[in-house]
Formats: structure tokens, C-alpha cells, sequence
């Protein structure tokens, strides 16, 4: 891990600590096609007695209550990264001052969660001598510290993420928490998370650029799988499939922690211009015929039933075109079946065939598709579901759609944090190691 990295990490951790304390920080899902903000409201006390307590570093910060919530479309957005940095600050403004507006409050700290970049994850590996007998949270550091990182290249890819999924004590793996333990040989294995340095750069000056401080970044993929999979899932082993406008992202969970992520630049606005292009339709017509008409498995009905095209020369003319709906779902399902069959090979080049649990969420916008999961099981080959969000107090009930799994996994991540690296204290004359390690080889040879 390089010293930079460490700590600027470890700056933005200090920022979330201070935010929390003052009871209200604000979540921040960048979307290609939305922009959604909700603004959280805590105890205190309830922190600070469950920070004592907690198992994290951070502990766990109590409930909380969504007192401002708002989306609006995003724009200057492409596979969920920033292309028009004046058109993104202008969508994000909105949706931070509606919510701003509908809580009352004034909004300085924001927790943002983004689906482009690239991710790429890996899986690393560090081991070393327990100092005092038992197991100390310096040691912890220290184990961290030793975990070999990838040469990502220059400049080119920064981690978002660096989660320890399993620990080993003396050989003894599965290992969610060492602490206090007695033993005399630590292991960790590290789940490192990296996406494209230029993408977090766009997204932090842009959020500067709305008189805003950046406490936190989140892959949406990985916020979506904390939002749409149940506790036997994540522990079991369950894959969270977040089909969105510009990017699919793929996340893997097991033992409740995320052992894999990935993403894949298609998604539901391939699907919209698609219906453009076959129709010759307006983008916002495409939409609408896609979320009212459009689904993936046709019936002889389907064949009966016919949809009106609105479009101003053919009104000018006095005609109105109209298309049955079995020829609307044969536009739309062969670009569907291709972002799954693109879905399956993530999945096999995950190693996700080792979970002994291997059920498949859906969730995202394109999740609300009617057939979809008729369609994934057979593409996919193992049983899928179409996931909702988590129901969390106060959330409007416009936002408790399958399309707002990445803004509520992002307020449940930030009341209740897992570890990374970032929140130990790590000597830092031991960072710095290059050698890269097959991603998942802990969890194929571990489990």
C-alpha cells in the first residue's frame, strides 16, 4: 500500500468521523442516468456508546433516519463517469439542494457512491508474528501492512476499497475477528478494490466544485449487494447483478463480506437507444415504451396487443404508428440477453462456481423489466431473484424501488462501516510492497 494512498484515505475517514458526530451527513449515488441524494440523520449518543462497543474500528453508528431525500437526471454522464464536468455539478447541486430543502438542514459533508471506473479487484495476502501473545488491533495494522499490493501502473488506478475477508491465526482460518485471541503467526487475506485514478479525481473536484467535503467513495455495485441481499445470502455466498443505464456492476458476497467486484460497460440506456434506433423514436419515447410496454418474454397476446408511437410528423399528417408489443420485447431481448451472457463470464472468471451458496440478485433499474428473471435463470444457468432495497425509516416510498438499491446500500455502509485498511493505524515504513496475487486464490484454497 503507498504512503499517498494510505492517507488520503485516511484523511477522508477523519472528515466521515467528524461528520458523524454532528449527527447529519448526506449519500450520493452518481448515476449515468440519475443522480440521488438522501440525507441521514443520527444519535449522537447512540454513536458514541456503540463506537465504544463495536467490533469495527469505527463501530457501529446506531440507527438512523432518512429525513431528506431527491433524485434528478443526471447529466454530462457516460458508463457512469463524468464526460461534462459543468452539466454533472449542475445535476448534482439539484438533487443536493431538494434534499437539503425537504430536511431543513444545511448539508457540509457528502458519502458518494459511483459505478464507473473499472473495477478490478484482487485478491492479496499478509502474514506475520503476533508480538504480545494475544492478538492487538496493532498487530492488525501491521498484518495489513505486509499484504502484497498490484502494480496498478502510474497514476492510472487508485483502491476504493481494501477489505479484510479472512484472518488465520496459527493456521486456523475463517476468522472474522482475532482480536484478543492468543496465537503467534497472524495471516490476513485482503479484498483490494481498485478503479480508474481518473475517475475519483473527476468525481472529487466535482463535488469540491458544489461547496461540498468528501468524506467517502463506494463502487455502487457494492452498495447495491449491501441493500439487496439478505444476511443468508451475503453469508451463504450470493452475486448482487445491479443493472443500470450506463454500467452492470457485479458484486460477490460471502462470509458478509465482499469478496469480488467487477463491472461491464452496458446497461439500460444500450437497451433505450436500441428502441430508437428500430423505431425511430426520440430517447425519451425509447424510454417510456421501454419502462410502460417493454419486457423480454412475448406471448401470443403479445402479438395482439398494440402500442400508439407518439411522433410529431406522423400527428402532422394526422397518422399514428403503431407496433405490437411481441415486436417492442424482440428489440429489447437480444440486448438483454447480452449484457447477462456478459454477466456469466464475469461470474466465471470470479470463481463464483466455489460458493457453496450461489444465488443470483438482480437489482438496479433494468431489474424492473417484466421477464427478467425468467430470462437470467436460463442464461445464467443457477437461481435468480430480483432484489429490492433494504426498507430503512424514513425513506420515501418513491426510493424503495430495485433502482435505488445503490443509495440506500450506500446509507446503510455509512452508518454501519465495515473495516478497511484505512481505519487502523498501519506503520507506514512497511508499505509499499509490489507483487501481485490471483484474485480469489485465498478463497479457492481457503474454502
Amino acid at each position: 500500500m503507498t504512503v499517498s494512498l494510505y492517507e488520503t484515505q485516511r484523511a477522508m475517514r477523519q472528515r466521515r468521523s467528524a461528520a458523524m458526530k454532528k449527527g447529519l451527513v448526506a449519500v450520493l449515488d452518481i448515476g449515468t442516468s440519475k443522480v440521488g441524494c438522501l440525507v441521514l440523520k443520527f444519535d449522537p449518543e447512540v454513536q458514541a456508546a456503540a463506537k465504544q462497543d463495536g467490533v469495527g474500528a469505527l463501530g457501529n453508528h446506531g440507527d438512523f433516519r432518512v429525513i431528506g431525500a431527491a433524485t434528478t437526471r443526471a447529466r454530462g454522464m457516460e458508463f457512469g463517469e463524468i464526460v461534462v464536468m459543468d452539466e454533472a455539478e449542475r445535476a448534482v447541486r439539484t438533487a443536493v439542494q431538494a434534499a437539503q430543502k425537504m430536511a431543513g438542514v444545511r448539508l457540509d459533508h457528502v458519502i458518494v457512491t459511483f459505478s464507473g471506473g473499472r473495477p478490478r479487484s484482487y485478491g492479496v495476502h499478509g502474514q506475520v508474528e503476533v508480538e504480545e501473545g494475544a492478538v492487538s488491533e496493532y498487530d492488525i495494522g501491521r498484518v495489513l501492512a505486509e499484504c502484497d499490493v498490484p502494480d496498478f501502473g502510474e497514476g492510472a488506478r487508485e483502491a476504493i476499497h481494501a477489505l479484510p475477508v479472512n484472518f488465520m491465526l496459527d493456521g486456523k482460518s475463517g476468522l472474522a475477528d482475532p482480536r484478543g485471541q492468543m496465537g503467534t503467526k497472524l495471516g490476513v487475506d485482503l479484498h483490494l478494490l481498485t478503479v480508474g485514478a481518473r475517475t475519483i479525481q473527476n468525481i472529487m473536484h466535482c463535488i469540491k466544485r458544489c461547496d461540498l467535503e468528501l468524506c467517502d467513495l463506494a463502487v455502487s455495485s457494492y452498495a447495491s449487494g449491501l441493500s439487496s441481499l439478505v444476511e443468508d445470502e451475503q453469508e451463504l455466498g450470493a452475486a448482487c447483478i445491479d443493472l443500470g443505464a450506463g454500467t452492470s456492476g457485479v458484486s460477490i458476497f460471502m462470509k458478509r463480506q465482499m469478496i469480488f467486484a467487477d463491472a461491464i460497460r452496458i446497461g439500460g440506456l444500450h437497451v433505450t437507444r436500441d428502441i430508437c434506433q428500430a423505431l425511430h423514436v426520440s430517447e425519451q419515447v425509447a424510454e417510456r415504451l421501454k419502462t410502460f410496454h417493454g419486457g423480454l418474454i412475448a406471448t401470443g397476446a403479445d402479438d395482439r396487443d398494440f402500442i400508439e408511437i407518439p411522433s410529431p410528423l406522423d400527428e402532422a399528417a394526422g397518422e399514428r404508428r403503431r407496433v405490437s408489443r411481441s415486436e417492442l420485447i424482440g428489440v429489447i431481448r437480444p440486448r438483454m440477453e447480452e449484457i447477462l451472457e456478459d454477466v456469466r463470464a464475469v461470474l466465471d472468471a470470479s470463481g463464483f462456481e466455489y460458493l457453496p451458496g450461489q444465488r443470483i440478485v438482480l437489482t438496479g433499474g433494468g431489474s424492473q423489466l417484466q421477464g427478467i428473471e425468467e430470462l437470467a435463470t436460463r442464461v445464467l444457468g443457477r437461481q435468480v431473484r430480483r432484489g429490492k432495497p433494504l426498507r430503512v425509516l424514513g425513506l420515501p416510498q418513491a426510493a424503495t424501488g430495485p433502482g435505488f438499491s445503490s443509495v440506500v446500500g450506500l446509507a446503510l455502509h455509512t452508518v454501519h462501516p465495515q473495516d478497511e485498511c484505512w481505519d487502523f493505524e498501519m506503520p507506514v515504513d512497511h508499505l509499499g510492497n509490489r507483487s501481485v496475487k490471483r484474485a480469489l486464490r485465498w478463497f479457492k484454497e481457503n474454502w
